[in-house]
């Protein structure tokens, strides 16, 4: 700890993403990027963007994506906010919707930046216990004292609950915002934008960084009721009004434009998806029903934290958290076929 710190900074506890190892060349499943790459459109997008323009600020306002986002999913530009990456987004929402004198509510097993971001803006949380089955218990989230945040299909567990579960949560907290967190919502999760215009204290957050190919371009956005969508302006503005630079807005609308190849790559994924988990059933493991990118997965004779490093040794990262009640689990992101196949012929030999 540096005599130059703050107490802020010296109290955090940092979220840690998977590991980037360049000493050699891996099979990388142990971040959820997708395996494809993004559409040519996009990069087309990006290229005509990169002009004599870049000399002057982006739009502050972010008008032409909003615009095309909203038109994508049927809403109005009001109703959405954008910003670099989700991860941003959700950071914006902690501090827009969340007290520090009201606790808020998230699963126990859930994505482990929610109490980074609860520690740096000093809001109070409870964690949910999930069922055995990874399941969330729905009821255990209605009454929230300051609020609730679930992302759907949960992660690392990948599972995912229903719109009407969802719904309940948002009938039984009427008076609090609920976040629900989309990121993975396109491999065959329920959305609930279209409960937007009905419940005026859902936020929904989305990324181009999953399903659209495009984890290194960092955009994100959230789908709310226009009062959500102004106080997380407030925010933003009081940090930065330049969130995102010509090059993400110009690649982002594109991105959003280009349905057919979104559609196509989406499938692709989750037909291998489907595929390897049959595989890994029949070499033993057990894998937690998934609506995401990535499986859940446990084996029932070789612990996970053996088979993790043994994969790194063999050149396959894979996601391992060394934490209480899933430390006999390994995410694994899927890859392309090729990739997925390697992976169990590496399995193959450690098991």
């Amino acid at each position: 700890m540096s005599k130059y710190w703050s107490k802020l900074a010296a109290k955090l506890d940092p979220y840690v993403p998977g590991e980037q190892l360049k000493d050699k060349k891996y099979i990388k499943l142990n971040t959820n990027e997708n395996p494809y790459p993004p559409s040519p459109r996009v990069l087309e997008a990006i290229k005509a963007a990169a002009d004599s323009s870049l000399k002057l600020y982006p739009d502050p306002l972010a008008s032409d994506l909003k615009e095309t986002l909203a038109d994508s999913y049927g809403l109005k530009s009001s109703q959405v906010f954008v910003g670099n990456g989700s991860d941003e987004v959700l950071a914006f929402s902690f501090m827009a919707f969340f007290n520090n004198d009201e606790e808020i509510l998230f699963p126990g097993v859930t994505y482990s930046f929610y109490p980074v971001y609860c520690n740096i803006f000093s809001i109070p949380f409870r964690t949910v216990p999930l069922e055995d089955d990874f399941s969330i218990p729905v009821e255990e989230f209605f009454n929230a004292e300051g609020g609730v945040i679930i992302p759907n299909p949960n992660a690392p567990t990948a599972r995912a609950i229903s719109a009407r579960d969802i719904e309940m949560i948002l009938v039984n907290n009427r008076d609090k915002v609920v976040i629900v967190d989309e990121a993975y919502v396109d491999f065959g999760a329920e959305s609930v934008v279209n409960l937007v215009d009905k419940h005026d204290n859902l936020l929904v957050v989305q990324t181009l960084s999953k399903s659209r190919s495009l984890a290194g371009l960092r955009v994100g956005w959230a789908f709310g009721h226009s009062d959500l969508i102004d106080g997380l302006t407030r925010v933003k503005d009081s940090i930065n009004s330049y969130t995102l630079d010509r090059l993400a807005l110009a690649g982002a609308a594109e991105a959003i434009k280009d349905d057919e190849y979104f559609q196509e790559t989406r499938e692709k994924v989750m037909a291998t998806r489907d595929r390897i988990t049959e595989r890994l059933e029949n070499l033993g493991f057990k894998v937690i029903p998934s609506r995401a990118n990535f499986i859940f997965i446990t084996h029932a004779k070789t612990p996970a934290e053996e088979i993790f490093k043994r994969l790194k040794e063999e050149g396959v990262l894979v996601r391992y958290f060394k934490k209480p009640g899933i430390d006999n689990y390994l995410r694994v992101s899927i890859g392309t076929d090729e990739e997925m196949d390697a992976m169990i012929d590496k399995l193959l030999i450690i098991l």
